[in-house]
């Protein structure tokens, strides 16, 4: 059977909600990861057959998102290009996607990743088009909407309460959780961990080029006490707050997926090959526990053992979420997240699983080990799974 390998990763920086990056779209970030990545991989854009990226906070003008991030970053009319909105799950799925069609034989060789501006998320005036006669109109809020389980009706953040009330798991758990991830994000970018898998941005600002080259999100002055401060954001008696949970951002990260015949032909050596995925079903008001049963799945699919596994990216979307998939996993914390989570990096929903994915591979060349799992949580109730292993 042919297998899918991945050749190259890039991301951009993650920026904060309102921040550096707001003056670019997503397309703008998609196109200038994908126009970077195949600088840095020496691929000609002719030899990519299909861009395929995730994309959860698709507006009007984004209906064409992949296409248009394609076209923009250089490729030619020829390519043929897939966005995918499988919501925080979106940029992993794209990869896995790609990687399907790699191991099916439809394509050779494809980028594939995820982008996202939550900062250009519109406001929605539904009743503007057809006249709203002698109503009022209400102005609502399209990010709040996309956060926003419409089965259930409520926020994401209540299913993270819903979690800490089932698996019993305390504030100061939670935040002791949202700090380490704090300090961990802080050590690797001091360490420069993140610098080699960061094409850096330049902004025009009054005259002046500005490089944006690290990430904006993570906190120096992130303590326990002014943690344990802050108020609940979902539920005035719960335990979640603004803290310890993920923030908004804005972001893109990309990768190359090919055959070997065509790593081959490039004389590119993989960094890794996809070995298994999977997406899963749960119920929606539990959905932070998506990431247990497709952990379990991938792992029967491919044979290898939960112990086995020497890099674990799982988003930390919420720490109460994060906390009670690793209460049931029972995983090693130690190969958990090892350089941040999403809670002191930020969580760009639709390129979330393409950073994660270039985060576990910079982590694996670091280490010098053979397997990572990413997974992660899905509004709505999933979870999605990858398994990489590190190409010797």
């Amino acid at each position: 059977m042919r297998e899918a390998y991945i050749l190259e990763g890039l991301r951009t920086p993650i920026g904060r909600y309102g921040g550096s990056l707001k003056s670019f779209s997503a397309t703008d970030l998609g196109s200038i990861v994908i126009k970077n990545l195949l600088i840095k991989s020496q691929i000609d854009p002719k030899n990519v057959e299909e861009v395929i990226m995730g994309c959860t906070c698709q507006n009007g003008e984004n209906a064409y998102a992949s296409r248009t991030a394609a076209l923009k970053a250089g490729l030619p009319v020829s390519s043929s290009a897939l966005t995918v909105n499988r919501l925080c799950g979106s940029g992993l799925d794209s990869i896995n996607i790609a990687a399907q069609k790699v191991i099916l034989g439809i394509n050779e060789l494809c980028v594939a990743g995820g982008m996202e501006s939550m900062s250009n998320v519109p406001y929605l005036l539904y009743e503007a088009r057809w006249g709203a006669r002698l109503n009022d109109v209400i102005l609502k809020d399209g990010l709040i909407a996309v956060l926003t389980d419409p089965i259930l009706g409520y926020h994401m953040g209540v299913t993270a309460e819903n979690l800490a009330k089932e698996y019993s798991i305390e504030r100061e758990e939670q935040d002791a959780t949202a700090y380490e991830s704090h300090m961990k994000a802080l050590k690797a970018l001091k360490d420069g961990f993140f610098k080699d898998q960061i094409i850096p941005i330049e902004l025009k600002n009054y005259n002046k080029n500005l490089i944006i080259g690290d990430d904006e999100c993570p906190r120096p002055d992130t303590s326990i006490e002014t943690l344990s401060k802050l108020k609940p954001a979902f539920d005035k008696n719960g335990t979640v707050t603004a803290g310890n949970s993920s923030p908004l951002n804005d972001a893109a990260a990309a990768v190359v997926i090919a055959s070997e015949e065509q790593s081959i032909k490039l004389n590119i050596k993989p960094k890794a090959k996809i070995r298994g995925f999977t997406v899963e079903g749960v119920e929606p008001s539990m959905m932070g526990l998506g990431p247990v049963k497709a952990t379990q799945k991938v792992l029967k699919q491919t044979g290898i053992k939960l112990d086995d596994i020497d890099v674990i990216e799982c988003n930390e979307a919420f720490a109460a979420q994060y906390l009670a998939c690793s209460k049931i996993l029972k995983w090693d914390m130690n190969k958990v997240n090892p350089n941040g989570g999403a809670i002191a990096l930020g969580h760009p929903l639709g390129a979330t699983g393409g950073i994660l994915m270039v985060k576990a591979l910079w982590e694996l060349e670091r280490i010098q080990k053979k397997f990572a799992l990413i997974t992660m949580c899905i509004g709505g109730g999933q979870g999605i799974a990858t398994l990489i292993e590190r190409v010797i």
